[in-house]
């Protein structure tokens, strides 16, 4: 294939994964507005004024990043893991992987659908906290981009979901007992400087701690993790991830039979 076919064939895939969850919009955006909208009114404003500051600022200032990037997270993987699983079960994507359309553009096309899905829910209920908060933002560029990396990120990790996906029920076990722990373990209730020793040595191990941290870097200018270290973790995931899809799909691990 030229270019000119690829730029064509990634267009139609992402066209296709966006119109995808922007057809049942009130099922794959609303819902996490809603829900983030509860966890602003719970914990900013009831249990907020009890616990008082975080690191120098209000909690429900502290906790807005947060927040935004578990919607993020959630949504990116959703889309792509539920994407790949359907097109398994409907049997097209064997379709699209004897084509002449390369691997990687097939990858690109669904992660772009799940990034597309993350970064709209993130508008949304970045949108929703001015209604609690006034949005005070430290760093553009950094805001900006971890939340473009983590949409990334997770997006890969929901298509390697759908790889491994025999039935329904095996795309909700990861979301469930991996995603869901390593989220509300990630930092976005709590600073990790009110851990015992041990435990903060313990939340350096989970990868999402590193992401929200300096996403709130970028809109408060704290951050518990050295932003380089995030970035370099991030960046790391997203190229491991990366280059185990792109395997998973040549190969036809679950799909060819």
């Amino acid at each position: 294939m030229n270019t000119r076919s690829k730029l064509i064939a990634l267009q139609t895939i992402s066209a296709r994964e966006v119109r995808r969850f922007a057809r049942i919009w009130v099922q794959t955006v609303l819902p996490p507005v809603v829900t983030t909208a509860l966890y602003f009114v719970i914990f900013g404003n009831l249990i907020g004024p009890r616990i008082g500051q975080m690191n120098g600022f209000d909690y429900m200032e502290f906790i807005i990043p947060g927040l935004i990037m578990m919607a993020v997270i959630t949504n990116s993987y959703a889309n792509v893991v539920s994407s790949f699983y359907g097109s398994k079960f409907q049997r097209h994507i064997e379709e699209m992987l004897i084509s002449p359309v390369p691997n990687y553009i097939i990858l690109l096309g669904y992660v772009s659908g799940g990034v597309a899905r993350g970064l709209i829910v993130g508008v949304a209920v970045m949108a929703v906290s001015l209604a609690f908060n006034p949005l005070n933002i430290h760093s553009i560029p950094v805001m900006l981009s971890m939340i473009l990396l983590t949409s990334i990120l997770f997006s890969l990790a929901g298509l390697i979901n759908g790889v491994y996906a025999n039935s329904f029920d095996d795309i909700s076990i990861i979301p469930t007992f991996v995603l869901t722990p390593l989220t509300y373990l990630g930092g976005i209730f709590y600073s990790i400087s009110m851990l015992p020793d041990f435990w903060q040595n313990a939340s350096l191990a989970n990868p999402i701690l590193y992401m929200v941290n300096a996403f709130r870097y970028g809109f408060l200018g704290i951050s518990d993790i050295s932003l380089w270290t995030s970035y370099a973790i991030s960046i790391g995931f997203i190229i491991t991830l990366y280059v185990f899809s792109l395997h998973l799909l040549r190969i036809g691990y679950g799909i060819r039979s």
